[in-house]
This record gives C-alpha cells, sequence and structure tokens, in this order.
C-alpha cells in the first residue's frame, strides 16, 4: 500500500466522515406498477414497495411521460451527442426551457444536467460576479448551495434555520451599500418544514437583497400549476431566481434556474458545470417536458400527495411515532441513533417488504438520524394505514420511544 492510501485509510473516521460503509438496495423501479420495485438481495429477487422515493407524484412511470421519451429516443437516439455549446442543443431543450419560464413567470430558464450543478453554478456566478457580495444563507441549505457560495467565494452569512429575526439582525448590520443575495430552500429536504417565504420576501425587500429560492422539493407539488410554494402564496414574484429540479414532482432528472434574462443569461455564458457537462439527452427532456405540462393542468396528483401526507400525519400521531414536522409531503420519522435507524429499515423491508432508507451523517446531524418516508400520489390509503402499523408493531417491539405530539427536531441536509 502506498502512503497515500496508508494516510486515507487512517483518516476515514475523521472529518465526518463515517466509519460505518455507506450501502445501497439494488431496485429496479416496475413501469406502470410503482410504487411496486424488485429488489436483489443476497442473490434472491423479490418485490418491495418503495416509501422513500422522490418521485412524489409517480410522473417517472406515467403514461404521458413515458410516450414522449419513447418519441423522443426514436427520433433522436439515446444521448444529445455534446455540450449545449457543441451540438448538444436539442429543440426539446428549448421548449422545456420556455415552458419552465413561463411556469414560473420569470423572463427566462436554464437547465443543468442535476439539480446540484444548477444551485452550484448558477450560485458560484450570482454571488461571486457582484464586487463585495454578502450572501445570507440558511443553515440547513442542501449541500449543493453550500458548495455553489464557496465556490462564487463571496462572504457568507449563516442565519439559523427559518429564524427570520436573526436573518434581519445578520442583514440590518451589514453596509446597507453592499449586494446583497438571501438564499433559502421553500421544503426542506431531509426534516419536510416549510421556509417562512413571506417575511424573508419582506426582508429582502426592505434590504434591496436579491433573493434565490430552492424549489426543488416543491415544483410540481405545491402552488397554481405545480409552480412551487412562493406561487401557492402568492409571492413568486418576489423571488429573484427560482431553482428546480426535473427529478422529483416532475419524474425524469436535471435542474433548471429560471429569473431575469440578464441573470439567467449570465449564468448560461459563465457557468462552467453548464458550459462544460455534456446535456441533457433529448429523450428525458421530452419527457420532463410532458410532466411539467400535464402537472400544469392536472390536480389530481397533488390532491392524493396532500390526502396522503396528511393520513401519515395522523396515524403517526395516534401511534405516538415521532416525526419531524408536519409542513409537507416529507414524513421524516424521528429515531436520533444510527444503528436504530438501520434497524428499524431493515425490518420493514425483510418483514414488510417496505423500503424506507435509514439517514444519517452527513445528511443529518449525528443523533438525529432518520426514516425519511414519503408517502406519495401513488400509495393508496389501505397502504399508508398498513405502513404505519409496520411501524408501530417495530416500535413496540424494540421499546422504542414514543412521542408526546408531533416531534420536531432540527436536521440538515449538508
Amino acid at each position: 500500500m502506498n502512503h497515500y492510501l496508508e494516510h486515507f485509510s487512517r483518516n476515514m473516521g475523521e472529518g465526518g466522515v463515517p466509519e460505518a460503509k455507506r450501502e445501497f438496495l439494488e431496485i429496479g423501479r416496475l413501469a406502470g406498477k410503482f410504487p411496486a420495485a424488485r429488489s436483489l438481495r443476497d442473490g434472491v429477487t423479490s418485490e418491495i414497495s418503495v416509501w422513500c422515493s422522490n418521485d412524489y407524484l409517480g410522473m417517472g412511470q406515467h403514461p404521458l411521460v413515458l410516450a414522449a421519451t419513447r418519441e423522443a429516443l426514436d427520433e433522436y437516439g439515446a444521448g444529445s451527442g455534446g455540450s449545449r455549446n457543441i451540438g448538444g442543443t436539442n429543440h426539446y431543450h428549448v421548449l422545456l426551457e420556455k415552458e419552465l419560464a413561463d411556469l414560473h413567470g420569470k423572463a427566462d430558464a436554464l437547465l443543468f444536467t442535476s439539480g446540484y450543478t444548477a444551485n452550484d453554478g448558477a450560485l458560484t456566478v450570482l454571488a461571486g460576479r457582484p464586487e463585495n457580495c454578502v450572501v445570507f444563507s440558511d443553515e440547513m441549505n442542501h449541500a449543493s448551495i453550500i458548495d455553489g457560495l464557496r465556490h462564487s467565494g463571496a462572504e457568507k452569512r449563516i442565519f439559523r434555520h427559518n429564524d427570520t429575526a436573526h436573518l434581519e439582525e445578520l442583514i440590518s448590520a451589514t453596509d446597507p451599500d453592499r449586494p446583497k443575495m438571501i438564499v433559502m430552500e421553500s421544503v426542506y429536504s431531509m426534516g419536510g418544514d416549510v421556509a417562512p417565504l413571506a417575511e424573508i420576501a419582506r426582508i429582502a425587500r426592505e434590504h434591496g437583497a436579491m433573493t434565490f429560492l430552492d424549489e426543488v422539493h416543491a415544483v410540481g407539488m405545491y402552488g397554481p400549476e405545480g409552480a412551487g410554494i412562493a406561487a401557492g402564496l402568492g409571492i413568486a414574484d418576489e423571488f429573484t431566481v427560482i431553482m428546480g429540479t426535473l427529478a422529483k414532482g416532475f419524474g425524469t432528472t436535471g435542474g433548471y434556474i429560471a429569473g431575469p434574462a440578464e441573470l439567467v443569461d449570465a449564468v448560461r455564458g459563465l457557468s462552467r458545470p453548464f458550459i462544460f457537462t455534456t446535456a441533457l439527452p433529448p429523450a428525458v427532456a421530452a419527457g420532463a417536458l410532458a410532466a411539467v405540462r400535464h402537472l400544469r393542468t392536472s390536480e389530481e396528483e397533488r390532491d392524493r400527495l396532500r390526502e396522503n401526507a396528511r393520513l401519515t400525519h395522523r396515524l403517526l400521531r395516534e401511534h405516538g411515532i415521532p416525526f419531524v414536522s408536519d409542513g409537507s409531503h416529507i414524513v421524516s420519522i424521528f429515531v436520533g441513533d444510527d444503528a436504530l435507524a438501520r434497524r428499524i429499515s431493515a425490518l420493514l423491508l425483510a418483514r414488510h417488504g417496505i423500503y424506507v432508507q435509514a439517514i444519517n451523517a452527513p445528511s443529518v446531524r449525528v443523533g438525529q438520524e432518520i426514516l425519511r418516508s414519503a408517502p406519495g400520489a401513488v400509495h393508496e390509503p389501505a397502504e399508508v394505514e398498513g405502513f404505519v402499523a409496520a411501524l408501530d408493531g417495530i416500535w413496540r417491539e424494540l421499546g422504542v420511544t414514543r412521542a408526546q405530539g408531533p416531534h420536531r427536531s432540527p436536521v440538515t441536509d449538508g
């Protein structure tokens, strides 16, 4: 073993790197049958039910999305052939960007290959180009936001999670002539809680700050036509740039920003993750376009999602099973111990065929481990009841602490 590997192995447990190896369950979602999936474990294939997917509305299995994907695949093939600058811009990319800009009421939009690169690539430019810019970032913001702000080189000030009084204190103490940016998420991916967007918009307006709103866990699921939480509050125009994903509510893959033409054009021309990355395959863009267009006219999927979330919250309360927040469709069941969370997840899978991933550091802080469940639009109410009954049985068997009312505990995702 060379010196590098010796030092690397010696330090694997330091710096927040988990000592336990991350293990991944191999699954294949069954088209047309989701949340059913095929799982391969120890050489044995079995059918399971997925309860932790980000395909919250089941659009990755929707007939319209599959048909659009197949049609584009047959017409244009499997890949885009290059970056957007070098032969990779397909008409479906152009149509999708126009659709997303219109969805959010913005002048322009820009596609990225993932939500992570959208945050990283956009924030690197938007926070980094104005001289002496200072950024106010929620302490629970996603790792992609953290990385984008690091890469920007801008000064960063962290405000306590969803604490607008702390945000206002920090921004009031800043030179009023400095360019300012406030960065937050609408729905937080681990806790499922929702940001106080109206109050943040007021603070930004009064202090002349630009706003960058990550709506990845909201687009498709909330607001008129699925435009997100800010649109649902009627204040989308108060957020300068909206960032979203195609990989969750819209069921495919990719990320995007929507905002003023000048800012989007700057990101288009300067963002390294955009310029130097092969474009999304046309078939993916076509499928995403079909999903966005469908959800702009259909409330059925959003209604089912809301109903299942409410049912899950109610049943968990009745059984005293602690969860982090009842603010959204993300129902994070609080465990608070890594080994115990893994054991509960394993028992759910082995005994009930229910797959809910245990979440540990660095996705959440040590001591705040959760089972991140997401009862989606595709689940039936009877399945929700069976899911909570299975949890209740394991809670009883293992003597896991019960909640006195809904449990709320701060969690982080990077």
